[in-house]
């Protein structure tokens, strides 16, 4: 489960996370959505593509004090986008940051 500490709203409920370099390297490639509730954690990461992708996503790049550093909001196929100074990336359903008020500087909680 991710929440936002800074409002207290539940950003996913479930979160599969990508930590191999196979599981980073794939990503999100090959499914046909991200369900409402769920995300996906790439840990390393500080960029993300979305080529490739068949549907929208919201991204989040995160710092390794768990403070978020930069938001995309509906990132469309065919996109890149880049923090270097995150240590992992959040993706979400397309929508979710808008739906849960998650903005730069907020801290995220992890369980």
């Amino acid at each position: 489960m991710i929440t936002n500490r800074s409002n207290s709203i539940i950003i996913a409920d479930t979160t599969r996370i990508a930590s191999t370099f196979w599981r980073r390297l794939t990503g999100l490639l090959g499914t046909y959505e991200l369900p409402a509730g769920t995300a996906l954690m790439i840990v390393p990461c500080n960029s993300v593509h979305t080529f490739g992708m068949k549907y929208p996503i919201d991204v989040l790049f995160v710092d390794k004090d768990n403070r978020v550093m930069k938001t995309v909001g509906i990132m469309k196929p065919g996109k890149m986008a880049a923090c270097f100074s995150s240590r992992y990336v959040v993706e979400l359903p397309a929508g979710t940051l808008d739906k849960t008020d998650t903005c730069i500087g907020d801290l995220l909680e992890f369980r």
